[in-house]
């Protein structure tokens, strides 16, 4: 959770049961001021079609993410009673495919120990808890206490560490009778334990951010921690508080040899403001973390991609990555009325070299494929320097559009009938992407939603097509450009559907485009 908007809480504890009470399910139209009405299910204004959102109130960063039994489990940091930030439980949901998502009930509550801030979860194959049997592994979730009472009463040993455990695949838990299993150790900001199963060692690995670096911790039961090292206090960006580490091996594509990465979300202290995610590429002996790497990598350069983690347990070895996508600039000042939050595609991730630098790449899983017609087939056009064309966009704002270009120099502006625009410029020779929301829609329910053009540098982009690939739901839009080599995420809040994609070629070259599709993509929700 994030220390930023904990002033908040006096006025939580003043107003939850008032504000609790004004929610409604009513929805209000796009164009503003129109009468409430009724609506379908997951038809309100804005309201994703193809990305997880919950059925109502506020949810941020994904937490516990397991694949058990032919199930993955998604849990979130959820507040049941209103749609801004407040007293936090875990959320859950379930899938079978990570598009189509069935929502259960809150798994973990406050208790007396405190809120249920981020953590994760783990298959104890091994039943090295004892919670569980050989037969009947426990699914573990590691958590982060946060006791109110402490913060308001001025220490700086509020946030522990807890675990629950689950028999019944996710469905039922209970929480360990020895919480905390870990203290704290004297830092203000000490949570989002991210633990996974150590080779190297044969033990349990946590890690834990404190302030503005990273913790190593080693268990064998998940009960009794050690800590065996530390991270960061002099690489990557110190610009916030670090949160929500993750850490995986991956190998780099077309070779043998592996690669440690690591995530670590900062807010404040992203590029273009607020809330980021930052990756090192390093080695990892079982104890401690190292990396050559200077300074920071960014996982997504868009404003609205936070606090993502990845799978434990997933099949064939996939490490896939789901972000809260919003940011905590604004992030309780959107304007949605039932729900509040969704999260960013499940995108699979992977490692290469491109010249001697590693770079991490993140795209869509092919599971998404499944929600578009494969038998649209792409089209073919020249555009000389100067030529403007427009493409409809029958299905509005629920749409892939996806095309490959030698040099991607040109503006792709999104348009509506209400004359609002999202202006998204790819300049390969400047090696830049910029995107502009600030006629996108609705966008004076902050000051700091639109904090100026977003940049996106792409020095490395390869001198072949490349792909690029966008998917607009109904209040964000996510580009990957060469398959995930860069990518920016964005909320918007446009008043009506935009109807029109127009592409505008820069520079003096003319612009060959193939393989150019405009594809509809189905909504996931009964």
């Amino acid at each position: 959770m994030k220390t930023r908007l904990r002033p908040l809480w006096l006025l939580l504890c003043l107003g939850a049961l008032v504000l609790s009470c004004k929610e409604t399910a009513k929805n209000t139209e796009k164009a503003q001021g129109a009468n409430e009405q009724e609506t379908a299910y997951y038809t309100e204004a804005f309201r994703p079609q193809f990305h997880f959102s919950p059925e109502e109130k506020w949810m941020n960063d994904p937490n516990g993410l397991v694949y058990h039994k032919g199930i993955y489990h998604l849990f979130y940091q959820y507040y049941p009673e209103d749609i801004v930030w407040g007293p936090m439980h875990w959320g859950h949901a379930t899938s079978t495919d990570l598009v189509h998502w069935q929502h259960k009930p809150i798994a973990l509550y406050p208790d007396e120990h405190g809120l249920i801030f981020s953590g994760s979860a783990v298959v104890d194959v091994n039943n090295t808890s004892g919670f569980g049997s050989l037969e009947n592994p426990p699914l573990v979730a590691i958590f982060t206490y946060h006791d109110m009472k402490g913060e308001q009463e001025g220490k700086n040993d509020y946030q522990t560490q807890g675990i629950a455990y689950s028999l019944d695949n996710g469905e039922t838990w209970t929480k360990h009778v020895g919480n905390p299993v870990i203290k704290n150790n004297g830092y203000k900001d000490f949570r989002d334990p991210k633990v996974f199963w150590n080779e190297n060692t044969n033990k349990w690995t946590m890690l834990l951010v404190a302030g503005d670096h990273m913790q190593v911790w080693l268990s064998d039961n998940l009960k009794v921690w050690e800590q065996v090292s530390e991270f960061g206090r002099d690489k990557g960006a110190h610009g916030g508080v670090w949160e929500c580490p993750d850490m995986f091996k991956l190998k780099v594509d077309g070779t043998a040899m592996e690669k440690w990465v690591l995530l670590i979300s900062i807010n404040p202290g992203a590029p273009n403001g607020g809330s980021g995610t930052q990756y090192f590429i390093g080695d990892f002996d079982g104890t401690t973390f190292t990396t050559e790497q200077d300074g920071a990598k960014w996982f997504d350069l868009g404003r609205d991609n936070y606090a993502g983690v990845t799978y434990n347990d997933a099949p064939n070895g996939e490490r896939i990555f789901i972000g809260w996508m919003s940011n905590w600039d604004y992030a309780r000042d959107t304007p949605t009325e039932k729900w509040r939050s969704a999260m960013t595609l499940p995108r699979t991730l992977r490692l290469e070299n491109m010249n001697g630098r590693y770079e991490l790449f993140n795209y869509p899983i092919s599971q998404v494929d499944m929600l578009m017609d494969g038998s649209t087939t792409g089209r073919s056009m020249e555009m000389a320097a100067g030529d403007t064309t427009q493409l409809a966009l029958p299905s509005g704002n629920q749409t892939e559009i996806k095309f490959t270009v030698t040099r991607p120099n040109m503006q792709l502006i999104l348009r509506n009938e209400k004359g609002e625009a999202l202006n998204l410029s790819l300049d390969a020779d400047g090696e830049m992407a910029r995107l502009d929301r600030s006629q996108s829609g609705l966008v004076d329910f902050s000051e700091r939603f639109v904090n100026g053009v977003q940049e996106m540098p792409m020095p490395h982009l390869p001198e072949g097509p490349i792909e690029v690939r966008m998917f607009l739901d109904n209040s964000s839009l996510e580009v990957f450009v060469n398959k995930g080599q860069y990518v920016m995420t964005n909320q918007i809040f446009p008043t009506q559907d935009y109807t029109v994609l127009e592409m505008v070629p820069k520079g003096t070259a003319p612009l060959a485009i193939t393989e150019m599709t405009v594809r509809p993509v189905a909504r996931i929700w009964d």
